[in-house]
């Protein structure tokens, strides 16, 4: 079933690199926390494609346009178009002078859906406020105006100015030692996709975790975060021996507030990463395997558009289960395969058939749909065929030649299919056919083939909760060995309704109410809200209020809302809104509205 759209186009961007491309980029920006607000200026070096273009195409979101000049001063006429509502505006910059470079001279809008501003109290530290970044998918246009599309790629410099006292870091070469005088410098010399671009500022110390890595957080949190993140350096090893060499230098990490709307976002050479992670037992950091695994597929070989997001995702969520296999062992890497499936069958009862392929056919609707269990864990499931199918030799030849072939380039899903012919099904064409990638990628739902993962380490949690249901006391059943992912399972495999005592007495056994561990809080209070175990609603409160990430705050107050708290929800969000991220915002405000 081939797409009707025009496979080689970015539709969520204005931008026309392929008649005038943006090269690099020199940012000047100060930081105004009392205005919330970027300042300074944008100097775009441009690289013509067509010797006839007469305009230079931007991506804009909310921006407010100063002034636009040569670097000599020359004054280049321009204008903003109409605003869409998800795509913002197209600035349109008249090159009749055919200028080597253009300089935009702009302020960020306090609304600007790409950046988050916190006040101080919002942080752990409490003293400072707090500033950081989300770009993708697409609001690195919110706060610089590009060509935000993977498809053209840049270098970087920036100057950022910031409140003595307070440090910045970019996705870019970063260095603890800059002193806390108001002033940092910034190079990225690779190209890189402009949803990479990041830029965080506040109260931020360092620890070193191996000769390429280290840690950027507040203060409170650095012993723990040190700590629970101490495997990085291995991880990489593990990953280069997969995918060749790491070619960004280094691998730093900055812990970010509790606000951050992901678990993690792999930005080159500083990945920002959820506090949630941070469980004490290192439980939780495949999301830094994920993040790392990011720097080949993602950074590397990119998506050309958010259609081809599974070609960033899918082979990413595979390579962390290759690097927690290697460092965590075989059974933790299949509890976390099997944890996968098992959140791709909640979606696949809620998405309609035609969404479940693997492209996500978003292209005239917010490219955030994109971002679904099929663009990540049926991706997954398919790299995963591919290996079983090929062997894991000749499969981690295929991978590591797939790198090398398209580093530094965006492709679509047809490039990735017309490469797949030429060398996997080529040369291993008796064990996977042209059907077998027909279906798999353009085939709705999984293939007639599919045989689903399984962990024989799961036994004893299908056990327990049968002797649970057939009447034995939840304080009879063996769980003291359990890993974080077999309570994952157990709560994901309950029945739908259960009674206010099953809930009380697994609640008062196993101190589920009261975890600290992130992942089985919220699939506990999702099977406690269902059920209308009122018990919960404190606790949950406080958890909302304290939690930014939309994997958790998304599934929550959609719970509640099902299940009728109404006024419950509208006090918690009231609460705790002030609090997200604007994109969560946007999300949540659009769910209590309906």
């Amino acid at each position: 079933m081939q797409p009707e759209w025009d496979t080689n186009r970015d539709y969520h961007s204005f931008a026309n690199p392929d008649e005038v491309r943006v090269a690099h980029l020199a940012l000047t920006l100060a930081v105004d926390f009392d205005a919330r607000r970027l300042a300074g200026t944008a100097e775009l070096s441009l690289t013509y494609m067509l010797a006839d273009v007469r305009h230079l195409f931007l991506d804009s979101k909310d921006l407010q346009i100063l002034k636009v000049q040569t670097p000599d001063g020359e004054a280049l006429p321009y204008c903003l178009d109409a605003k869409d509502p998800v795509l913002g505006q197209r600035l349109n910059i008249a090159l009749e002078s055919h200028p080597a470079k253009v300089v935009i001279h702009y302020l960020t809008s306090p609304r600007a859906q790409g950046l988050q501003w916190l006040a101080p109290e919002q942080t752990r530290g409490k003293r400072l406020p707090y500033l950081f970044s989300q770009s993708q998918p697409i609001d690195a246009r919110s706060w610089i105006p590009l060509q935000d599309t993977p498809q053209a790629r840049i270098t970087f410099e920036a100057k950022i100015t910031v409140p003595k006292g307070m440090r910045a870091v970019m996705s870019a070469m970063n260095s603890a030692d800059t002193p806390l005088e108001g002033q940092f410098d910034f190079s990225m010399e690779k190209p890189i996709p402009t949803h990479l671009l990041a830029l965080a500022v506040g109260e931020l110390a360092y620890a070193e975790l191996g000769p390429r890595s280290g840690i950027y957080t507040e203060p409170a949190m650095l012993a723990a975060a040190a700590a629970e993140f101490e495997d990085t350096e291995q991880m990489m090893a593990v990953a280069e021996s997969l995918l060749g060499p790491y070619a960004w230098g280094r691998y730093d990490i900055l812990v970010l507030p509790p606000s951050f709307p992901f678990g993690g976002m792999e930005n080159p050479r500083l990945a920002f990463i959820t506090p949630t992670l941070i469980a004490g037992d290192k439980s939780l950091v495949s999301t830094v395997a994920h993040e790392l695994a990011h720097s080949w597929t993602g950074n590397l070989v990119s998506n050309a558009s958010w259609r081809d997001l599974w070609l960033n995702e899918g082979f990413t969520t595979y390579f962390t289960n290759r690097i927690v296999e290697a460092v965590y062992g075989k059974e933790q890497a299949e509890l976390e395969w099997v944890l996968e499936f098992t959140r791709l069958q909640e979606e696949m009862q809620l998405l309609p058939l035609a969404r479940q392929t693997l492209p996500a056919n978003v292209q005239d609707e917010d490219p955030q749909q994109a971002f679904n269990r099929f663009t990540y864990d049926k991706a997954s499931l398919f790299v995963h065929q591919l290996e079983a199918c090929l062997g894991r030799p000749a499969f981690d030849a295929f991978l590591h030649d797939y790198v090398a072939h398209f580093a530094f380039q965006a492709i679509t899903t047809e490039t990735f299919v017309d490469y797949a012919r030429q060398t996997l099904l080529h040369e291993h064409g008796d064990k996977f056919t042209e059907a077998q990638l027909q279906e798999w990628v353009y085939g709705a739902g999984l293939p007639r083939e599919f045989v689903a993962p399984s962990s024989s380490s799961l036994d004893k949690v299908t056990e327990a909760l049968h002797a649970w249901l057939g009447g034995t006391q939840a304080m009879r059943l063996e769980v003291q060995d359990w890993r974080v992912q077999h309570w994952q399972y157990f709560l994901a495999q309950l029945p739908e309704a259960l009674s206010h005592g099953q809930l009380a007495e697994l609640d008062a056994c196993f101190k589920l109410t009261q975890s600290t561990n992130a992942e089985i809080a919220c699939d506990w209070f999702r099977v406690a809200i269902r059920n209308n175990y009122d018990p919960v609603l404190p606790a949950l409160g406080d958890y909302l209020c304290g939690i930014g990430r939309g994997k958790f705050v998304r599934p929550l107050y959609t719970e509640l809302k099902i299940a009728g708290y109404l006024g419950q929800m509208r006090a918690i969000y009231a609460q705790a809104r002030s609090g997200y991220h604007p994109s969560i915002q946007l999300q949540l405000d659009a769910l209590l509205e309906e």
